[in-house]
């Protein structure tokens, strides 16, 4: 068996892992959440109109100072979504584990001990040649 074939096993591994399974049963209800996908059509077209005011010479500061206003509360109505909030907790578990697979090939990679070597990210030695990356 080849490296890639370890990989193909790997992500076989990933997705019958339960903070996949999460993830996507996290995204799948936000997809199917209408009322929080038009949220965040009106947050996408508030940003826009809020683009189109701020590059305009005679822009209007009332006017930004709404849009800011309306964009910063459609987030906040967006973000605490039931949905939202169970998709961001997934998709962090979900990152952390794809964060501590890619340390472990990292440092393997870098002449380290697969076996031994760390899986959470440790403070900066001040070295980027040996580093798993910047968190």
């Amino acid at each position: 068996m080849n490296v890639i074939d370890k990989a193909r096993e790997l992500g076989k591994m990933i997705q019958e892992d339960e903070r996949y399974t999460e993830y996507y049963k996290a995204k799948e209800a936000n997809d199917k959440d209408e009322a929080l996908q038009q949220m965040i059509g009106d947050f996408q077209t508030k940003r826009m109109e809020l683009n189109t005011e701020m590059s305009k010479d005679d822009r209007s500061a009332e006017r930004l100072t709404a849009l800011d206003e309306e964009i910063k509360a459609l987030y906040n109505k967006i973000m605490s979504n039931e949905n939202m909030v169970a998709y961001n907790e997934a998709k962090n578990a979900m990152d952390d584990m794809l964060n501590r697979i890619n340390m472990v090939i990292t440092y393997s990679a870098n002449g380290e001990d697969p076996m031994t070597c760390p899986t959470e990210q440790q403070g900066c030695g001040g070295s980027c040649s040996t580093c798993g990356g910047c968190g």
